[in-house]
């Protein structure tokens, strides 16, 4: 699966959280040859980063906004935050949109319910308990046992008013 295009290849990608999503992703964006800063707050979560990684790696807390513009946030193309704490993903992102104009912000979220304030701030979410429900239900739908189910959080939230 490619994630960056050849047009694509002099974007700078800015990741904060080197968990198992983090790393992957920053793994494959550096593999693709795209230009990759990853930032966590433990020196030991770089660990998971492939030794063919090219990029850089920052310890420091994401929120710090010293370590944002260390990292050069305001020259970013994308920031990704995938730290496993949703108060925490959302307070980058809506620094890095309302503070530094990141124009592209990606922010993984663990509650669905939140989903709603990240559209709201121009951010794209992804959800994994949003995500399980979609391929659950596409696993279903191949042996007839339900309907398409295909809406967000925030869709469910305003049915259920």
């Amino acid at each position: 699966m490619r994630l960056v295009s050849s047009k694509n290849l002099s974007e700078y990608f800015i990741i904060i959280g080197c968990g198992r999503l983090g790393a992957n992703l920053a793994n494959t964006l550096s593999e693709e040859g795209g230009n990759v800063l990853i930032i966590d707050r433990n020196k030991e979560a770089f660990r998971k980063l492939s030794p063919s990684f090219g990029g850089l790696s920052v310890a420091g807390d994401g929120m710090d906004f010293d370590v944002l513009q260390e990292a050069q946030i305001d020259k970013t193309d994308v920031l990704v935050v995938v730290t496993n704490n949703d108060n925490v993903n959302v307070m980058v992102a809506q620094i890095a949109r309302e503070i530094f104009k990141v124009n592209r912000v990606i922010a993984r979220l663990y509650d669905p319910e939140r989903e709603c304030v990240y559209r709201e701030f121009g951010i794209d979410t992804i959800c994994p308990a949003i995500l399980s429900v979609k391929e659950i239900d596409k696993m279903l739908l191949k042996t007839g046992s339900t309907e398409k189910v295909d809406k967000t959080a925030c869709e469910l939230k305003e049915e259920t008013k």
